[in-house]
């Protein structure tokens, strides 16, 4: 680990260099790569260059322990060599985190599509909640949300939303809320008082740059149409809403919240793109013996994940046994108590099997 942090700290020095040379942001495509690359290198290097201090001040204070003869001095250097022992141990486990191997996609913006499935117009209306707690949570970490395709539930909410999210790192924070979501609560129009339980299912892909997948022309099939429903704020009756088929897959995308016919085309050729990209992935892994070993749980789309009680404002997440009591919060965007015990699993899951090999 030690000489692979060497050669981490190496490059780090090494990019920092060059950007001091002259004429190095005449190339901006190179200058931006090598500056994301130091921002990527540069956590690693700075746990590794504190974990030395430690190891230093550690080794100093077992000399004074060596050769001192003051007790005084003695105490001193014993009482902290505990603190040091401590820290050392921590930085040494952050460090193994650090190293792990990077899901690539971790830094890519993603496409979120939430639809509603068992549960009819509760599922809709739940539907449109857990979209919009997205919002507050994107927006508590700058990032951006837009709206690419919504169809409206018969009673509000939403049957289907799809959003492209853009930010630092989404994918990386959102990519464990892919699967089924339960909701259980007493719908509105319930007389009995009864709890009914809905679904719906969370879509997570990754944004595809267009070169990582191909599309031939002659595969896409192409529909003009009025845009339906009431939609968005700026959907408009003109012929701009736009269906794309891509005939080999069977994939279908309807794009219909822009303000023309040319942003909905290609808003929905994005998310073509992260379809087919992230279908041939899937196929991968499914082949892959060990695939699923890789994600949370199974990954699967149709796993439950998480059940939302309301009469007991309870979430829990089954794929960790993680329960919380703060349901309120959570639809109002706080979904970090959420995220970040999911983020640490999946961590500790890959140093074990790091560790196995």
């Amino acid at each position: 680990m030690f000489g692979k942090l060497q050669e981490v700290e190496k490059r780090f020095e090494q990019i920092q260099n060059q950007l001091m040379e002259p004429g190095v942001a005449d190339n901006q495509k190179r200058y931006r790569e090598m500056m994301k690359e130091m921002s990527d290198l540069e956590k690693v290097v700075s746990v590794y260059r504190e974990y030395k201090k430690v190891r230093a001040d550690l080794e100093g204070n077992k000399q004074i322990l060596e050769t001192e003869n003051d007790e005084e001095m003695r105490a001193m250097a014993k009482e902290e060599i505990g603190g040091l022992e401590q820290a050392q141990t921590k930085l040494e486990d952050d460090l193994k985190i650090l190293l792990l191997p990077k899901d690539p996609n971790d830094d890519k913006n993603i496409i979120m599509e939430i639809r509603a499935g068992a549960g009819g117009d509760e599922a809709s209306l739940f539907c449109y909640e857990l979209f919009r707690a997205y919002q507050h949570f994107a927006t508590q970490h700058n990032w951006r949300v837009e709206v690419m395709s919504i169809s409206e539930g018969n009673v509000g909410g939403y049957k289907e939303v799809i959003a492209m999210v853009t930010g630092d790192k989404v994918y990386s924070m959102l990519k464990f809320e892919a699967g089924v979501h339960r909701v259980q609560r007493v719908p509105k129009t319930e007389a009995q008082g009864r709890i009914h339980t809905s679904t719906i299912s969370v879509a997570i892909i990754p944004e595809a740059e267009e070169n990582e997948v191909k599309i031939n022309a002659n595969d896409l099939r192409i529909d003009v149409m009025r845009s339906g429903g009431a939609g968005g704020q700026s959907v408009n009756k003109t012929e701009s809403a736009v269906r794309i088929t891509h005939l080999p897959s069977g994939l279908v995308v309807v794009c219909q919240d822009g303000k023309s016919q040319h942003s909905n085309k290609d808003q929905a050729m994005k998310v073509l793109y992260a379809r087919l990209k992230q279908q041939e992935e899937d196929k991968v892994q499914k082949e892959a013996s060990d695939a699923r070993l890789a994600q949370i749980g199974t990954g699967d789309r149709s796993e439950r994940i998480r059940t939302y009680n309301f009469p007991q404002t309870r979430v829990t997440d089954h794929r960790i046994g993680l329960t919380i009591h703060s349901l309120n919060n959570v639809m109002n965007g706080e979904l970090d108590p959420l995220i970040e015990p999911l983020v640490t699993y999946h961590q500790a899951e890959a140093l074990k099997r790091q560790t196995a090999q």
